[in-house]
């Protein structure tokens, strides 16, 4: 049974740092695409960053750049999402999704695109 968990999230003050693991099982993370998402209380949700399948590419949404970093670590079977200078406006319960069908260099912050999810963790972040 394909399952992805996230883990890591919690309450922080504005300015620190948090890290977020997604871990899978029934299926290797490396075989796909791989995503965060956020949504926030009465908020859309929004695409926060991706990693492709093959050369770690990533992108990433501008309200997060030069603070949050994708990573892989295969023998885990796990994508981190670190998150530094955390602000306020990121509050938001965050998810990781698997896309296994985006060719390798490739992977996009649309959620339409991602065929399993996680159930998510909270990030509060404190002024």
């Amino acid at each position: 049974q394909v399952q992805l968990v996230e883990s890591g999230g919690g309450q922080v003050q504005s300015g620190g740092s948090l890290r977020l693991s997604c871990t899978a099982s029934g299926f290797t993370l490396d075989s796909s695409a791989i995503a965060w998402f956020r949504q926030a209380p009465g908020k859309e949700r929004e695409g926060v960053g991706c990693v492709s399948r093959r050369a770690g590419f990533t992108v990433y949404v501008d309200s997060v750049k030069g603070r949050f970093d994708i990573s892989r670590d295969s023998a885990k079977n796990t994508v981190y999402l670190q998150m530094n200078d955390l602000k306020p406006g990121d509050t938001a319960v965050y998810y990781c999704a698997a896309d296994i069908s985006t060719r390798p260099y490739e992977c996009y912050n649309r959620g339409d695109r991602y065929e399993h999810w996680g159930k998510g963790t909270q990030v509060t972040v404190s002024s």
